[in-house]
């Protein structure tokens, strides 16, 4: 069985890295590391847990006991970590949050569908963004065939867990409810790393991207709407797309419009294909706390370990 630690327990991505890996025929928790909630158990944080569980919050931590670890905290908090802590020979190391997504220290992107062999690979990986991954997805066939040369436009909707668990004056209930906002227009942190990837698979052209993400009035999920000029032919578009995508294991190109709830409590990315004129419309979902975060955490984890991709992630879409 392979021993996992995690650090940062009480958390939403944390919540749902859990609820995977109690449930993976491959995996034994080794301790769960929370501050504020040390003592307590796991499921009177996460509560969906209830019954499934009887693991408590740890205050400290050994990184020998287990053989992977997955760091949940926010942003900044891993090099942090790495500084005050020393890494186990031996050990694996899933990073959740961005500081090592431009792959400095040894680590490796965890994208899969264009990543994979080097995830095999490797044992320090720094697991993608939500927004990042909806979108990269989206874009990768075009980039990989030199076909991403104009401004792509991109609109993405994402839901109010992606602002994490700690409450804000914009997850707020009675403002969020029935709301929509725009925020960081042109300017969101996960332009980076998008960038990084495509400028990659294009010959080191990094593509010129306009995008704006807004706030959407629902708890989970991504929605993206991303539109290139292209001569390319509906046809053509399609075969492309669904050739670059024949062998990933998630992500699926559908001949039927997408929505957020074929995706929602899956790992799944959906993409669906769209011409107007000279537009190519594509249309990306993925639920931001899965496939956006512990799901492809998880997903990364079991290429790590040499076990199949889908280990552990057979989860049924909430439908309806």
């Amino acid at each position: 069985m392979i021993k996992a630690g995690i650090i940062g327990g009480a958390g939403y991505t944390a919540g749902e890295l859990l609820r995977l890996l109690i449930n993976h025929p491959e995996v034994e928790v080794a301790f769960v590391h929370s501050t504020s909630n040390a003592g307590a158990p796991v499921s009177d944080v996460h509560e969906g847990l209830v019954g499934e569980t009887d693991l408590t919050f740890a205050s400290d931590y050994d990184l020998s006991a287990c053989d992977v670890l997955f760091l949940c905290q926010g942003h900044g908090f891993s090099r942090k970590f790495w500084e005050e802590n020393e890494m186990p020979a031996g050990l694996k190391v899933v990073d959740l949050a961005q500081d090592y997504r431009d792959e400095s220290d040894g680590y490796v992107y965890g994208l899969p569908e264009v990543k994979r062999d080097a995830v095999k690979a490797c044992t320090r990986l720094a697991n993608p963004g939500c927004f990042a991954t909806a979108i990269q997805l989206a874009l990768l066939p075009l980039a990989a065939a030199g076909k991403l040369d104009g401004e792509v436009h991109v609109t993405g909707i994402t839901g109010s867990t992606g602002a994490g668990v700690k409450p804000g004056s914009t997850t707020h209930f009675s403002w969020r409810n029935n709301n929509m906002s725009v925020y960081k227009a042109f300017e969101h942190q996960h332009l980076k790393e998008i960038k990084q990837t495509l400028s990659a698979l294009q010959g080191g052209k990094e593509p010129e991207i306009s995008f704006i993400p807004v706030r959407g009035d629902f708890a989970r999920g991504i929605f993206v709407m991303a539109d290139i000029t292209t001569d390319m032919s509906i046809e053509e578009a399609v075969k492309l797309y669904k050739d670059f995508y024949a062998d990933a294991a998630f992500t699926h190109v559908s001949d039927r419009p997408v929505d957020l709830k074929q995706v929602v409590n899956t790992n799944k990315c959906v993409i669906s294909l769209e011409k107007h004129g000279n537009k190519l419309l594509i249309l990306s979902a993925i639920d931001n706390l899965l496939k956006g975060a512990s799901g492809q955490a998880v997903q990364n984890m079991n290429l790590m370990f040499g076990l199949p991709e889908k280990t552990g992630l057979a989860l049924k879409p909430s439908a309806f």
